[in-house]
């Protein structure tokens, strides 16, 4: 399981230093993010590449027919220490 403090925006940086084009998306309770991969994509580049999503809490690889690649990753956002955590609807 990674650390919580895992940042989306440091593993955003190290993807686009490895030269992949980052998109990070903000949610409720996730920070995803997401990259366009070139077929040409080197091997010690995807290594380097699987080292920075391994520490997501979730992540893949959508490959579509027409030969696109994208890379996908999720981080959680901490959970509030106090207060009610259990969101609308849920309510007492």
């Amino acid at each position: 399981m990674p650390a919580p403090e895992v940042s989306a925006e440091a593993m955003a940086a190290r993807l686009s230093a490895v030269g992949l084009t980052t998109r990070m998306e903000e949610h409720a309770r996730h920070t995803s993010i997401e990259a366009e991969v070139p077929e040409s994509l080197p091997a010690g580049t995807w290594r380097e590449v699987l080292e920075v999503v391994a520490m997501a809490d979730r992540f893949g690889l959508l490959a579509t027919s027409l030969g696109g690649r994208t890379l996908w990753a999720v981080v959680r956002k901490a959970v509030p220490a106090t207060g009610d955590v259990r969101g609308p609807g849920h309510q007492r």
